[in-house]
């Protein structure tokens, strides 16, 4: 009989939430695109980059109005997207400001798709100017911390 009920008590003891794998939420994907824009608008690259996945790629494109589509004009490592990033803030200062349009928790919830907009304000040799890009990139969840396997940004006209 005690080992009828301690098979019981296991049953429950496994089932329990406390036990459940982590999920992401909404708000934790919120709040991770905020420490992302916080890093960057702070320069701060050891904690932006530090944000991502090893294997993280990064995605420059721009839309073909005439054909439909995509064009990509960048693709980029983790390891090249820190490299030009440095190479950049070192002429210009850049703020960014996101708006999240869109957060898709994964089924299982180990990952999230971010769907947004930026715009940027880039200030370089005494000129100041904007560029803006619909934004996208994918969140998981790699060893209880969130992280962005990359992010895919396609220019748009500035509203």
């Amino acid at each position: 009989m005690a080992f009828a009920g301690t098979s019981g008590v296991l049953a429950i003891t496994l089932a329990s939430p406390a036990l459940a794998a982590p999920r992401l939420t909404e708000a934790q994907a919120r709040a991770f695109a905020q420490r992302q824009e916080a890093a960057w608008n702070a320069r701060d690259l050891d904690s932006y980059f530090a944000l991502f996945t090893k294997d993280a790629v990064f995605i420059d494109q721009t839309r073909d109005i005439k054909h439909g589509g995509m064009i990509p004009y960048g693709t980029s490592t983790l390891a090249q997207a820190r490299a030009a990033a440095t190479k950049f803030l070192a002429g210009a200062t850049s703020t960014e400001r996101g708006t999240i349009d869109k957060v898709e928790i994964a089924r299982d919830g180990a990952s999230a798709r971010l769907v947004g907009r930026e715009v940027t304000t880039i200030q370089s040799k005494g000129r100041t100017r904007k560029a803006c890009a619909d934004t996208e990139q994918t969140l998981v969840l790699v060893g209880g911390q969130i992280r962005s396997k990359g992010q895919t940004d396609t220019i748009t006209r500035c509203r």
